[in-house]
């Protein structure tokens, strides 16, 4: 199984859902899943005050590129604000977050697996 092939279409299409867990304020768009892998091609929205803090920092097995389309993301351990425009590449196994995001912040996230 793979992402599906699919042209292009208005991503307002796919409606957003809330995000599993305990932090309120988190909604994603799947535009692509590849569920055998585990897998996706997303658009994340943090509301305004999100705080992630509940989730902890953040490890997972797959590569993951994130590109912040909107608004600004506060990395807490590292003090740093990210904004729109700014962009990430995250091997699998690289710790990130928690985030907070007064403003909000709206990102397009690429998570593939890199067969050895």
């Amino acid at each position: 199984m793979s992402k599906p092939e699919l042209e292009f279409f208005p991503t307002s299409d796919i409606g957003w859902v809330r995000c599993p867990g305990a932090v309120d304020g988190l909604t994603e768009r799947i535009l692509a899943c590849d569920e055998e892998n585990k897998v996706a091609t997303r658009m994340l929205t943090f509301a305004p005050g999100t705080d992630t803090s509940a989730n902890g920092v953040v490890v997972h097995d797959f590569w993951e590129e994130v590109y912040i389309l909107e608004g600004s993301i506060i990395d807490l351990p590292l003090g740093k604000e990210f904004t729109a425009g700014m962009y990430a590449c995250r091997p699998p196994g690289m710790n990130h977050g928690p985030w907070t995001s007064p403003k909000g912040c709206i990102t397009f996230e690429v998570r593939y697996r890199v067969k050895t």
